[in-house]
């Protein structure tokens, strides 16, 4: 790089040169930093970083060997165990049938099947923006995949019938779990405006819902949906045993779903709707164009954890005789052939649960950091 001083013929030309820089010590790039920074930056971490491996070289080789090396995988009985140290995992491939689809007849399982893949056709292009027809496929999802789904697993245009209590496992898991988060997001963004509506009736009736759904327990919810509501019912009308308790969670979770969604209302600063009456824009208009697409945003983490508690506490039905996958468990374990194995079955179904729910908070990561205006690629 040239430097010029001076003028005319006295002017000076001096050369400059950068001289290059040395790379960063070892102890501070690559793996050994990023080990120095984050595990051994203190003393105090260090030491917390000790003592968890020691922790781990206690618990984890006798983990892997009881579950891994030792254990056996196939098997008629847990008579075909005998003699090892190890998990008997053959109650899994024996049972498998019951824990997907309870007691579904085998022969018709394939329309479990049918169900699920519809589900996750129409439920791609929601949850991602490369995929075509968002707007079509939320409107199905809502309005006439639960038709399709119904007549499908029930039994219609000319389809074996087969009542629901016969199905069980994961079938019955799931259908609970997306029947209630479909119906629980409208309700509980209708209740949330309700609550906050300058009509007496409206706020109060939204108040004394929310405030009653939240202050008992789902299984006093279920009980009611299950033995009461029957009471109130004109004679000769009665609900099915699942739909009962389709009702009675998709409420309870409604409730809660409502103060997540008027945390996200109450955020957002009073500008955005005094913005959206100087444009002309009607109530609605505003809810739909503005407002709640921000507070929505900005409730995310609120929302998918409703998503998953809903998602674990549908195992409570199974106190009001519904065999969803965790009575399922239990009563497979109760077969003297499987007798002794309730640490395998319940450790399967805890993978279950844990798949289903981790996808969920992955994928609420990943809605965040891509709906996150404030950051800079």
């Amino acid at each position: 790089m040239a430097d010029t001083t001076g003028s005319g013929a006295n002017r000076a030309f001096v050369r400059t040169e950068t001289l290059p820089q040395a790379p960063p010590p070892l102890s501070t790039r690559g793996w050994i930093g990023w080990l120095r920074e984050n595990l051994f930056s203190s003393p105090l971490n260090a030491a917390l970083t000790i003592g968890a491996l020691y922790v781990l070289y206690l618990f984890v080789p006798p983990l892997i060997e009881w579950a891994i090396i030792e254990a056996v995988w196939t098997g008629a009985s847990n008579a075909d165990c005998k003699g090892h140290d190890g998990a008997c995992w053959a109650i899994v491939p024996a049972r498998f049938g019951q824990f997907i689809y309870g007691f579904y007849p085998e022969a018709e399982r394939w329309r479990a099947d049918l169900v699920f893949i519809l589900f996750c056709i129409n439920v791609a292009p929601i949850l991602s923006d490369r995929l075509p027809g968002r707007t079509f496929a939320a409107l199905f999802i809502v309005s006439g995949f639960p038709i399709v789904a119904g007549l499908i697993l029930f039994g219609g245009i000319g389809l074996e019938a087969v009542p629901t209590d016969r199905w069980g496992g994961l079938l019955l898991t799931l259908v609970l779990a997306v029947v209630s988060i479909l119906f629980s997001l409208p309700l509980g963004i209708l209740l949330a405006l309700g609550r906050r509506s300058e009509m007496p009736i409206v706020s109060t009736f939204s108040i004394a819902f929310i405030e009653l759904c939240r202050a008992v327990p789902l299984i006093t919810v279920l009980f009611m949906a299950s033995f009461m509501l029957p009471l109130f019912l004109p004679e000769g009308v009665n609900f099915n045993e699942l739909l009962r308790a389709l009702i009675g969670v998709t409420i309870f979770a409604s409730a809660y779903m409502a103060e997540v969604v008027r945390g996200g209302l109450q955020a957002l600063p009073k500008g955005q709707t005094e913005a959206a009456q100087a444009l002309g824009l009607t109530y609605w208009q505003a809810m739909r164009l503005i407002i709640m697409p921000q507070a929505l945003k900005i409730v995310i983490p609120g929302i998918v954890n409703t998503f998953i508690s809903l998602f674990k506490d549908t195992s409570l039905v199974s106190i009001i005789g519904l065999f969803d996958l965790l009575l399922v468990a239990k009563a497979s374990v109760t077969d003297p052939k499987w007798l002794g194995l309730e640490h395998e079955a319940y450790i399967f179904t805890a993978l279950l649960y844990f798949v289903f729910c981790f996808g969920m908070s992955r994928y609420s990561l990943w809605l965040e950091g891509k709906l996150n205006t404030e950051r800079r690629d």
